[in-house]
């Protein structure tokens, strides 16, 4: 059902009249949806007139989803709407720390490779790092290049 909604402006705030068109859902089920899924905040301005960011935008959209496409409940997709939620900060966190130890396992692999390979001379701490696969015709052209760059 999302490929029928038009694509979300890049806009920083939207009305709960704009937010209605990009869901396809009238402003008082908007309303509604705010009092039953703590995830939907709007900022409240004059008047308490409404302003939706982008990331309500697309929780609204994915509720809609929930509600309309899949067939939940209100507390079916709110349950849902968390675990979606807890699963994706897992995943956030996840990749970080993979991100993490990568870095880490760089360093440590450099500071070793340098300080063990420091008295062997560069071409044992070259011969250390992976090479790309390349034919004598790819390497003499890609030095030429490098030519080119260090002359200008």
């Amino acid at each position: 059902m999302d490929s029928l909604l038009p694509p979300i402006p890049a806009k920083r705030y939207f009305t709960i009249g704009e937010v209605g068109e990009l869901c396809g859902v009238k402003p008082h089920v908007l309303r509604y949806w705010e009092q039953e899924f703590t995830q939907l905040r709007p900022v409240k301005r004059r008047g308490n007139r409404r302003y939706y960011q982008r990331h309500e935008v697309m929780m609204i959209r994915r509720i809609r989803g929930l509600l309309y496409d899949q067939g939940f409940t209100i507390s079916g997709a709110r349950n849902k709407l968390q675990e979606l939620v807890q699963t994706e900060r897992q995943l956030s966190r996840l990749s970080q720390n993979e991100v993490d130890t990568a870095e880490e396992d760089f360093l440590l692999d450099m500071e070793e490779g340098i300080n063990t390979d420091m008295d062997a001379g560069p071409t044992s701490l070259m011969s250390a790092l992976p090479l790309p696969q390349m034919t004598p015709v790819q390497i003499h052209e890609e030095l030429l290049q490098i030519r080119a760059l260090l002359t200008i």
